[in-house]
């Protein structure tokens, strides 16, 4: 695989006012409906991050051979819901302890991976991941990768806000709703009042 380092930056979006988080957790359109219901949260882009194919298609990242991982850039005010927060969601509500897998979902780009913007993002995701570990909170160690942005893909239209356009579909109704609903069941709080 070529260095990442040979592939031009591309910068992601901003949005005066708020920060981004550009996680990894298996199949976007899960985590994006996830992290989409937080209060807090502003925006959510589904998209590809961490390759070596610049502008990459749904069908190039379904190869597995492109390096990307399907994420998410999520848009949050810091002063509603806390970056600590946002990974305890993103951590209880995808497996992290698999790699390149998330349910029947098994290649790379379904890796779970946090791909950090600044050095507080950094130390913040290693601490926790380190954290759980030593807490035991899951059976096997977590595999989330922790690595430097180095690109982000926004994914094809038909791909945006898509559990919230296609949920009667049936992966949205057996593999997207359960995720959802572990959201409801563990963080209520933090959702977002309908």
């Amino acid at each position: 695989m070529e260095n990442h380092s040979q592939i031009p930056s591309t910068s992601p979006e901003v949005i005066p006012g708020f920060e981004s988080l550009i996680l990894g957790g298996g199949c976007f359109w899960c985590t994006e409906a996830v992290f989409q219901r937080l209060e807090g949260v502003e925006k959510v882009v589904s998209g590809y991050a961490g390759g070596i194919v610049e502008n990459p298609t749904y069908r190039q990242i379904c190869t597995g051979t492109t390096g990307h991982a399907e994420v998410i850039q999520v848009f949050f005010d810091p002063k509603k819901i806390s970056l600590e927060q946002l990974l305890e969601v993103f951590w209880v509500t995808h497996d992290p302890t698999t790699l390149n897998r998330q349910g029947a979902d098994v290649g790379p780009q379904y890796r779970s991976a946090v791909f950090y913007l600044n050095e507080n993002q950094k130390e913040t995701a290693e601490r926790m991941k380190k954290e759980l570990n030593e807490a035991q909170v899951f059976d096997s160690p977590i595999v989330t990768e922790v690595t430097a942005f180095c690109n982000f893909y926004p994914a094809e239209n038909y791909h945006q806000d898509y559990f919230n356009l296609n949920g009667m579909q049936p992966y949205c109704q057996f593999v997207v709703r359960p995720k959802v609903e572990k959201l409801k069941k563990y963080f209520a709080d933090r959702m977002k009042k309908a």
